[in-house]
């Protein structure tokens, strides 16, 4: 085998793909900057029982593991920054009021999500803490909408739920764990004769709103079917109201481009009201999730009120597009000219890229990506373009 070689999933971003992702954070990270979120940078590397933390069995998959060699305990890999960015609010900073908080950074993942999927995704995201009301969550909605907006994707498609509907159902009907996880996961994966054996002995209207639960995606109409044919119990009457506000909110921003799927549970080991995922033309993985996690800051503390939502640069950079391709200035090599040397300076803090043409390289110059060259014409260092 070849030394150099990486791993499986893994691999080198190269200029082209690196200049797209990094231009997109910047834009992402500033636009995250003018609502107010201040930007935080967890560690790659923490105790892997801080990592997992009110996070479910999915993330505990996803996660590599090491022995500390310091102190012996486990270590893990992020491999999701959200939990952290919890842990910070609640541990950390320990403010009483709202608090926004977003994050940049690679994350790591034991197994690929897919077969063209890398396991080093580079997540972006945005987190609200304090705040438990549907507001919150239509902050963080448009958010999300103004950042897809900014990696040039106007088209997506979102997908809102709410786990509170199922979660009310097996509460008010005092449905067992054994039974509610069985449910969970026919319901999860839409396997529908699985759901009809499931349901059989059930209650009839706990039968009928399980079995209503996969045929109710669509539009707002959904919402009015979901009011005519589930149980009438306050906790789904309440999740309604909100999807229906949320529903609202969407269309005046513009963004009328949303489902609702009330059978929609990802993410339910922690998810505790709103779910919701944006999908682009042409790909079937969701480009952002999120939702509401009012329990995950709990073992740090403090179980805040919290709603954000992340993305994967890469996904995003390689829907947005070919940013622009920079091209530079070259200048002779002339370290003792100090005319030319104010020159470059005032170029560079003008953001525009001087490379230095070092000595007996002239035959490879075009890999150089310049388009122009710094000439010296009357005494006086000129840009001049074209490259000669």
């Amino acid at each position: 085998m070849r030394r150099w070689l990486l791993p499986e999933y893994i691999e080198d971003i190269l200029p082209p793909e690196a200049r797209r992702i990094e231009a997109l954070r910047r834009r992402i990270l500033d636009l995250f900057r003018t609502h107010g979120y201040e930007l935080v940078i967890p560690p790659m590397l923490e105790y892997l029982e801080s990592l997992l933390t009110g996070t479910g069995h999915d993330l505990d998959l996803k996660t590599f593991k090491l022995v500390d060699q310091l102190s012996g305990r486990m270590l893990g890999l992020r491999a999701d920054i959200t939990p952290q960015v919890a842990r910070i609010d609640a541990h950390l900073l320990n403010r009483a009021g709202i608090t926004r908080l977003c994050y940049a950074g690679s994350v790591l993942h034991a197994l690929p999500s897919g077969m063209t999927h890398t396991r080093e995704p580079q997540q972006i995201g945005a987190e609200l803490y304090g705040h438990p009301g549907v507001e919150s969550d239509i902050e963080i909605l448009l958010l999300m909408v103004r950042a897809l907006h900014a990696a040039g994707i106007a088209d997506a498609r979102i997908d809102v739920g709410h786990v509170g509907v199922f979660r009310a159902l097996m509460e008010g009907f005092g449905i067992d764990r054994q039974l509610e996880s069985e449910l969970f996961e026919v319901l999860q994966s839409k396997d529908v004769p699985a759901l009809r054996e499931l349901v059989v002995d059930l209650d009839s209207p706990l039968r009928a709103a399980l079995l209503w639960l996969p045929s109710l995606y669509g539009g707002r109409e959904v919402l009015a079917r979901a009011r005519e044919h589930l149980p009438n119990l306050a906790p789904i009457a309440a999740a309604l109201d909100q999807l229906d506000r949320i529903s609202a909110a969407l269309e005046g921003a513009g963004q009328p481009l949303h489902c609702f799927d009330l059978a929609e549970l990802r993410g339910y080991a922690y998810h505790t009201g709103i779910v919701f995922a944006a999908y682009a033309n042409g790909l079937s993985n969701a480009i952002v999730l999120g939702g509401r996690y009012d329990e995950v800051g709990k073992a740090f503390g403090r179980a805040r009120p919290a709603t954000g939502f992340t993305m994967d640069l890469r996904e995003l950079a390689a829907r947005s597009g070919a940013e622009p391709e920079t091209t530079a200035v070259l200048a002779p090599y002339l370290p003792e000219d100090g005319a030319l040397q104010a020159k470059i300076d005032q170029l560079r803090a003008q953001g525009v890229a001087v490379v230095i043409d070092l000595p007996g390289h002239a035959e490879t110059r075009a890999e150089l990506n310049c388009d122009r060259q710094l000439v010296l014409r009357s005494g006086t260092w000129e840009v001049s373009a074209p490259l000669i």
